[in-house]
């Protein structure tokens, strides 16, 4: 390996990654009620956590750029356009997700507004969490690792990413089997986490003819 900043990447994306999974932690979300209400909490606590997120990964993204970095490969015709096709994929699967569950809800804009009051969560098993049941997660990484050019650096961000998507999903499904019990638990058992199976891919497809699943 050249010189690179590849393992202060990788320790940057998993203090990331710890940090996000505290604040996205049911402790922190009771700590926050008994401090200041569970009112504040149902407004402002999402619009919070997507904000701390982004910020916190500002400095990552920026040792990405400063630190020394080396080009592992770069793809050339036909490759490049099936990376770019791959790319095109997790984008659109990252944006159905969105779609499904509402992408200002899902930052949290609407609630802090004001926009929409604090109802009960709703299992979301529609659209393509039909095929999958993180696909933001599967469109983020067919994003991140159809990359046309990859370097040390990325490459580091790309590992400390895909554990940390793995691990948080994990988190994540823990509190939703506690959250919605048995509904939760027979949906994870006839939906794949990541990785939709081929059959319900077809069916899903043909279900979706004439173009539906675009608009």
């Amino acid at each position: 390996m050249t010189a690179s900043g590849f393992s202060a990447v990788l320790l940057a994306m998993a203090l990331y990654g710890v940090l996000h999974s505290v604040l996205a932690s049911h402790t922190v979300k009771r700590l926050l009620a008994h401090r200041l209400g569970e009112a504040w909490v149902q407004r402002y606590y999402r619009l919070l956590f997507s904000l701390l997120g982004g910020l916190t990964l500002l400095p990552v993204l920026g040792l990405m750029v400063l630190l020394p970095d080396s080009i592992l490969y770069r793809l050339n015709w036909p490759w490049l356009g099936l990376s770019l096709a791959a790319q095109g994929l997790g984008v659109w699967i990252v944006w159905r997700g969105l779609r499904a569950t509402g992408a200002m809800a899902f930052l949290g804009l609407p609630q802090a507004l004001g926009q929409m009051p604090a109802l009960p969560s709703r299992l979301v098993t529609e659209d393509v969490y039909a095929l999958m049941r993180h696909p933001l997660y599967t469109g983020s990484l067919l994003a991140l690792w159809f990359m046309p050019l990859m370097t040390w650096n990325l490459l580091a961000f790309n590992l400390a990413a895909t554990a940390y998507f793995i691990i948080g999903a994990r988190l994540e499904e823990a509190k939703l089997r506690a959250e919605f019990g048995t509904a939760y638990v027979d949906y994870a058992r006839r939906t794949p986490m990541f990785i939709p199976r081929p059959g319900a891919l077809v069916r899903a497809l043909c279900r979706c003819s004439g173009w539906r699943w675009l608009s």
